[in-house]
């Protein structure tokens, strides 16, 4: 697959292709005229980067990941990485469900202000 099929087909940019390819995360070929080349399996390799960038996960993280996901083994110490990134999202979850608690609490006291409150609608 072409470059420009890649990023259409994984909703990123050919740029962010261009960077996962530098970091070690993706691997392309060349064709003779020197374009690159990515394997079927691209589009849901990329997916699969997105996903860790999105949770958070450094590129160096991301590195160490993919190996294990191919092999299906992971290297000594990640399963301890990993965990303890898996907790810091836990968390993250827990910070963002408590705010988004309260800016309900602030929508619906808006939307109806408490009779104390002396505000008006």
């Amino acid at each position: 697959m072409r470059i420009g099929e890649v990023a259409e087909q994984a909703g990123v940019s050919v740029r962010a292709l261009r960077y996962y390819e530098q970091q070690g995360l993706l691997g392309a070929g060349r064709s003779a005229g020197g374009q690159r080349r990515y394997p079927d399996t691209a589009v849901g390799r990329v997916r699969l980067i997105q996903q860790l960038f999105a949770a958070g996960l450094p590129s160096r993280s991301v590195r160490q990941v993919l190996p294990c996901v191919d092999s299906g083994t992971a290297a000594p110490g990640l399963l301890e990485h990993l965990e303890a990134e898996r907790a810091r999202i836990t968390d993250r979850i827990a910070d963002l469900t408590a705010a988004r608690e309260r800016l309900d609490d602030v929508i619906a006291n808006t939307r109806n202000p408490p009779a104390h409150c002396g505000h008006g609608r």
